[in-house]
């Protein structure tokens, strides 16, 4: 049977790949032959993962890159263009979850927050979406959360909320603007997963308790568990799949 997920000689970049949900995606990608951009800004973290991701047999180089900075964007799309020749996949998946009531954020936090989680997506998508515009090819995948669509009582995520709510969006309007020009966006929406920055959130013996209740399944998400969604929208197997957001949270927003 052929291989649905095969993405051999694809070109990814992925954003916010030098920890956490970032080195998963990339990962994933690379073990079905994808050949990888790392962007991030940590460079001496980056320079572990490309390591890693090497050892698969597949092509990988690092972009120091902010997601905050559009020049430093449009630098690191116009690099991986002329390093690979094209680009084929997005992943944009950088993203900041700094955690405060509504009354107690900071203009700056604010700020931060949409810079990052949303400005950061848009710009990102605008660049190499140029370049897929051009290849009439390509896979957006942004990273949105449950808290796309639901929030949570116990933990103040307005802002969180607010920037994510704002990918689903944006997700859902670049996918009909694109839709004729053979690229697709979706997104993809995980719960809380013990790894990257929700690692201490989900390890905080309160916040703990609220996801084993708000969650059917009782627990947060593992390492493996959205490889395959991330490989679904990332194949030809997604070619009549766009404007979605896919939700991988153990049952959490099905309440």
């Amino acid at each position: 049977m052929k291989n649905l997920f095969d993405l051999t000689g694809k070109v990814a970049i992925v954003t916010g790949a030098s920890s956490g949900l970032g080195v998963e995606f990339a990962k994933a990608l690379a073990n079905q032959g994808t050949n990888l951009a790392l962007v991030a800004r940590r460079e001496e973290k980056l320079k572990e993962v490309q390591k890693e991701i090497e050892k698969l047999g597949v092509t990988c180089r690092y972009y120091v890159c902010d997601v905050t900075q559009t020049d430093q964007i449009k630098n690191a799309v116009e690099q991986v263009e002329k390093d690979f020749g094209r680009i084929d996949i997005l992943v944009n998946n950088a993203g900041l979850g700094l955690v405060d009531s509504a009354e107690k954020t900071t203009d700056e936090m604010w700020r931060q927050m949409v810079d990052t989680n949303l400005n950061g997506v848009y710009f990102f998508a605008r660049e190499a979406g140029k370049v897929m515009l051009k290849q009439k090819y390509g896979r957006i995948i942004n990273i949105g959360s449950i808290h796309s669509t639901v929030s949570m009582k116990g933990l103040p995520v307005t802002a969180y909320c607010a920037t994510k709510g704002g990918v689903l969006m944006l997700t859902k309007a670049l996918a009909t603007e694109w839709a004729k020009e053979g690229i697709t966006v979706n997104a993809i929406g995980p719960g809380y997963f013990a790894l990257g920055m929700a690692e201490g959130i989900v390890a905080d013996p309160e916040i703990s308790k609220v996801i084993e209740y708000m969650s059917p399944m009782g627990r947060a998400g593992k390492s493996g568990e959205l490889d395959t969604t991330v490989l679904y929208l990332a194949s030809d197997a997604s070619t009549f799949t766009t404007g979605q957001i896919i939700t991988v949270d153990g049952g959490w927003t099905a309440l």
